[in-house]
């Protein structure tokens, strides 16, 4: 049983399963609190569920909710739309890792993937729960954003990570420096130098501010240097108004 924020089908928004569709489980709680962070994960007394794939309306089920219900959910969804990938995400879903594994092995008939999205801090979690994930999204915390620093954390996640399906990402805002981000670089380019590397330009909210365009393509042009595939992607969901 475990505290969800909302389960929902929609595309994915952002990274390399762009457009995408995919069934989303929100987990609430997270171990970090990032200054650009745009989702409530505060535990609450229900969990919203989409009335059908792509309804974008909602009933409340009350939290807890148990790994069954919530797998009912998700093939109900899944036989509406086919989906691509299941996306956990929060908050910081390794916080439920046992959760997450109940789950996936509840849907090891239906074909659909399983698709971690983190903040790469807790890698002894994920190592507990590694043959249940499929796909990984991976935040690399920058300084300037946590006001703490997470590399020696994600170079222990990104050795795991790399023998995914596996894509690592750097939120860039104006505040982004470049001593911090050329130490992100040169991290993914010790530990997983093929992998792809993902520069989302913030959203901006509150006092954080988004970076010129001239700073992302310099940035990009940096990273690109060191790593063969570099792509900048914002967050496509929030132009159409998609959950």
């Amino acid at each position: 049983m475990e505290n969800l924020i909302e389960i929902f089908s929609s595309v994915q928004g952002e990274g390399k399963y762009i457009g995408c569709r995919q069934i989303f489980v929100r987990f609430s709680d997270c171990n970090l609190r990032c200054a650009y962070c745009d989702t409530n994960f505060g535990r609450t007394d229900f969990c919203n569920v989409e009335n059908f794939s792509g309804a974008m309306k909602f009933s409340q089920i009350k939290n807890p909710v148990s790994a069954e219900k919530t797998a009912d959910i998700i093939k109900k969804f899944h036989a509406e739309v086919p989906a691509h990938s299941v996306s956990f995400t929060g908050g910081e879903p390794l916080l439920h890792g046992n959760f997450i594994s109940k789950i996936a092995e509840l849907l090891k008939n239906t074909g659909l993937k399983i698709f971690l999205e983190t903040n790469g801090t807790l890698f002894e979690e994920f190592e507990k729960i590694f043959d249940s994930v499929d796909i990984v999204s991976m935040d690399i915390k920058l300084p300037s954003i946590t006001g703490k620093n997470f590399f020696p954390q994600h170079e222990k996640f990104l050795e795991l990570a790399r023998k995914k399906d596996f894509y690592s990402k750097i939120v860039v805002s104006d505040e982004t420096t470049l001593e911090e981000f050329n130490t992100a670089v040169d991290l993914i380019f010790s530990v997983a130098p093929k992998s792809l590397l993902i520069l989302q330009p913030v959203t901006p909210v509150g006092k954080i501010k988004s970076a010129s365009a001239e700073k992302i393509l310099f940035l990009q042009s940096i990273a690109l240097k060191k790593l063969s595939d570099v792509r900048i992607i914002p967050q496509t969901h929030k132009f159409i108004n998609l959950l």
